[in-house]
């Protein structure tokens, strides 16, 4: 399959089927589809939940008595941790499956690894993995009483990213279809990416960018409502919001930049780029942050960075989610 055609841009029969699923958030596997009125239901859910991070006892019942297995694939520590204290503050129990131990080590298939989980009686997966549609198999093959959140699949989608994205940029700036946004880097590899302007275009933000190199740019943005820059200094130049991202070097086969130091030149988000911005202009990331090649430390620890506050919000709105989803 060409490189470019894998961000699932032309592959609608991978999420079409869960449109009704979806608007009752049975499963939570993607954002295309999702109407606005559930993305900003999920995004005042989060709101309130906000808040019970700053309580003495951080905990509300919602989830008592639910068992929730972290199903992980792939490597994560903010993903994993953010998803196992929404869990935990919701009450729920939570397993976290380890997988380099796991008996799929062994040979056993994913398959028998779900019905062995199934008989244990949980009720949610949280599942990341390296295939495409890895999540969308899962919640067409567990039991009708369990829910499937997708924690990123290959480079098809991240929903619960961004969701906390958009829930973070909602924090600055109340009004989407009055700013700005630009996304920079590897958007080629970028399930990230693909979520999030699914996200920007149902919410109707008038003015979305993508940054990168030719070859980190995916065929068909335009028809997911983006705008394509080459030139860095263009594309963020009055923008509200910007979101790096990093290069993602574990899903490249071949050499797609010179080299990072020339990368950074070209596309780093360096100090004076700060001028580019509109005056209330945010700088954005959804880690792991790679200081140096997309990012300065400067920047990244500046006073117009939001990357903690993203950490932060991703606990209230993976709360949101899982309460969501788990409603009868």
């Amino acid at each position: 399959m060409n490189e470019k055609d894998d961000m699932g841009i032309k592959n609608k029969e991978l999420n079409q089927q869960n449109i009704v699923s979806q608007q009752h958030l049975r499963h939570f596997l993607d954002i295309e589809y999702l109407p606005k009125s559930l993305i900003l239901d999920i995004l005042d859910l989060a709101e309130s939940f906000a808040g019970v991070s700053g309580q003495p006892v951080k905990k509300v019942p919602l989830l008592r008595g639910k068992t929730i297995v972290n199903l992980f694939f792939e490597s994560s520590t903010r993903t994993r941790t953010t998803f196992e204290l929404a869990a935990k503050r919701l009450s729920a129990d939570i397993l976290n499956i380890n997988l380099d131990y796991s008996a799929t080590k062994k040979g056993e298939t994913l398959l028998d690894t779900l019905r062995n989980l199934q008989a244990m009686h949980c009720d949610m997966f949280i599942v990341r993995h390296p295939s495409s549609g890895a999540a969308e198999f899962i919640s067409k093959n567990v039991l009708q009483n369990i829910s499937v959140i997708n924690a990123g699949d290959g480079r098809h989608a991240h929903p619960t990213q961004a969701m906390l994205d958009i829930f973070t940029i909602r924090k600055y700036f109340s009004d989407f279809t009055k700013i700005k946004v630009a996304i920079v880097g590897d958007i080629l590899h970028s399930r990230v990416a693909r979520s999030l302007m699914h996200a920007l275009r149902i919410l109707e933000v008038p003015d979305v960018r993508v940054i990168a190199p030719k070859t980190l740019l995916p065929i068909g943005i335009e028809d997911m409502g983006a705008t394509s820059y080459v030139n860095m200094d263009e594309g963020i130049k009055n923008c509200n919001v910007v979101i790096m991202l990093r290069l993602q070097n574990e899903r490249m086969n071949s050499s797609f930049i010179p080299n990072e130091h020339e990368y950074y030149n070209l596309y780093g988000f360096t100090p004076r780029r700060l001028d580019l911005l509109a005056k209330n202009g945010i700088v954005m990331h959804p880690g792991p942050v790679n200081r140096g090649v997309e990012i300065s430390s400067e920047v990244a620890d500046g006073d117009r960075s939001v990357i903690l506050q993203q950490v932060s919000n991703g606990i209230a709105v993976r709360m949101a989610i899982l309460s969501l989803s788990m409603q009868p």
